[in-house]
């Protein structure tokens, strides 16, 4: 769940809750005569909108101390909005002690009134069971409810949740419907996604060029994942002409943001002078920065570049210790050249 997660805006609040005091739409606890009820209600909305901005900084210094104190008042007199604010400082444990119980306690209360952003929030706990016992069935019933009313980021986790049968049968096709929503109001992981059916033919039918452009979209808006995408398609051809000079220009983007994936591609680029000018020590150091996250292809690489003495000092014994970390991720081509570079050393030390 990201801290920053949409909002409706004050003044939106406070037009809302003046419009919902006949029939308390977004309040539970009015309970006094018509006017006391409509006084409570506008209080709780002056108090919403005075909390959010101190938890925004919107023309005041930011505060999260004083922001708490607000919210906390506008959810005693029921503020959908504010009780899902003030359960986001409990889940992230800004402005006071962490605590995912209360947090869920606060965003049940709100996601009840048919507040979109804490249903995904609920959900978004029931995923990952923080504060909750995980339950996938009961996020995704929250997703829906969140989804339904139009938010992104929850029509983007129902459909990852049909694509991977998590809490619902696998579904491709409904998969493909949730992340095409998500995707048209500009959510860049709800467009890798859709860009990814497109690309391997499920839900919907293959289509390299239209995965090309959602990944265009979401690249744009800076998603690593998108931007590594991006630099595949460019590199090899798929779905758009072949450019290496594009190519490393999103690997780039994608490896400077930490994506193991594009600083491999990016390695390979600098190792065959694709794109770029062929540089072993660039290579090398791009090489190690995805094999140091796991990444088994640049392990492998590695292990290569040390048996070989490309850009680095030959080192077999480097070559094998990169090898084996690749080989044990099952990596076929890494298992081959550890063989092979073992078997020679063994022929060489039997001469000796």
């Amino acid at each position: 769940m990201t801290s920053n997660a949409m909002h409706f805006g004050a003044k939106m609040v406070v037009a809302v809750c003046m419009a919902a005091v006949a029939d308390g739409c977004w309040f539970v606890d009015g309970t006094g005569s018509g006017a006391q009820e409509g006084s409570a209600k506008e209080e709780a909305a002056l108090m919403y909108e005075k909390g959010r901005d101190y938890y925004y900084g919107n023309g005041v210094a930011e505060d999260f101390e004083r922001a708490m104190e607000c919210f906390k008042r506008a959810a005693e007199l029921g503020n959908a909005y504010a009780q899902g604010l003030l359960g986001a400082m409990y889940y992230e444990g800004r402005g006071i002690e962490q605590d995912y119980m209360k947090a869920v306690e606060l965003f049940r209360k709100s996601a009840e009134q048919g507040n979109a952003v804490a249903q995904c929030d609920l959900a978004t706990c029931y995923y990952n069971g923080k504060g909750i016992p995980q339950d996938y069935a009961k996020a995704v019933e929250w997703f829906r409810k969140a989804a339904e009313q139009g938010h992104g980021r929850a029509q983007n986790a129902l459909g990852t949740m049909f694509e991977y049968g998590e809490g619902v049968e696998i579904d491709d096709s409904k998969a493909v419907k949730w992340y095409r929503k998500a995707a048209e109001q500009g959510n860049s992981n709800a467009q890798v996604r859709l860009g990814l059916m497109y690309y391997e033919g499920r839900g919907i039918e293959l289509n390299y060029a239209k995965a090309v452009e959602l990944y265009c979209k979401a690249a744009e808006q800076g998603n690593a994942e998108a931007q590594c995408l991006l630099g595949i398609m460019y590199y090899e051809g798929w779905g758009i002409e072949q450019d290496y000079i594009k190519a490393v220009e999103w690997y780039r983007k994608s490896a400077e943001q930490g994506n193991a994936v594009a600083q491999c591609g990016l390695a390979t680029c600098y190792y065959n002078g694709k794109g770029v000018a062929q540089d072993y020590t660039k290579a090398i150091e791009l090489f190690r920065k995805a094999a140091e996250q796991g990444h088994d292809r640049a392990q492998n690489e590695l292990g290569v570049m040390y048996a070989r003495g490309e850009g680095v000092e030959q080192n077999y014994a480097k070559a094998i210790e990169w090898y084996r970390k690749a080989a044990e991720q099952g990596n076929a081509k890494a298992k081959e050249d550890l063989k092979k570079l073992t078997d020679e050393l063994g022929v060489v030390r039997g001469r000796e």
